[in-house]
């Protein structure tokens, strides 16, 4: 992402992750670190996903520590895909490595959104997120755990109008019932060509709410 990209290879229960970190600027007050998970490994998702690096993007300029990874079985990560079972378990592996302690951001596109949002419900308790994430949920493909009600105010679920990977319409049956807001990009497809500015423009403005 920039000349300053750390590459990491931490461990999972599948053995090593492979991870990308971005600091802030130094003139950029440090607010927390930001774990980053990208889509579908089986449709080419990798940490390299043009949205998962505008996340981060978003969030090193807005003064947290970006990480994103791979998932088992993708790039030099061990492993085999396992159906978003597993790839909780890496995130988690992930954030428990990298940030271990202090304020975090969960973030996660698609199929990562699944992800992030397995991750939510096992770490919410901690006290520590501040904010979440969740671009292009996959509602239409995977049952997505719902927002515990306390994180609602702190959550952005970004969608395009015009995705047709994932209908809009899986993801408002989703976040009806919790009475959870859907942010919606109008003619916004689910890879968001052409809007990726506007993207991290609206997640920053969230993050830095």
């Amino acid at each position: 992402m920039n000349a300053q990209t750390e590459r990491l290879l931490l461990q999972g229960a599948a053995g090593g992750i492979e991870a990308l970190r971005d600091q802030p600027a130094p003139d950029v007050a440090r607010r927390g670190v930001a774990v980053i998970a990208h889509p579908h490994p089986l449709f080419g998702g990798t940490m390299d996903n043009k949205v998962v690096q505008t996340l981060a993007r978003a969030c090193v300029a807005s003064g947290f520590t970006a990480v994103r990874f791979n998932f088992r079985g993708v790039g030099a990560s061990a492993g085999s895909h396992d159906q978003g079972r597993g790839e909780a378990q890496d995130m988690l592996a992930v954030l428990r490595q990298v940030a271990a302690q202090g304020p975090l951001v969960l973030a996660g596109f698609s199929f990562g959104a699944f992800v992030a949002s397995q991750a939510l419900a096992q770490v919410w308790d901690e006290g520590r997120v501040q904010r979440v994430v969740l671009v292009g949920t996959a509602a239409s493909r995977f049952a997505v755990p719902p927002v515990p009600p306390a994180a609602h105010a702190l959550s952005l679920v970004l969608h395009g109008e015009q995705d047709d990977t994932v209908p809009l319409a899986s993801v408002m049956d989703w976040a009806r019932p919790q009475q959870l807001p859907v942010t919606v990009i109008p003619g916004g497809g689910h890879f968001f060509h052409g809007q990726l500015p506007l993207l991290k423009g609206i997640v920053m403005r969230h993050l830095n709410a």
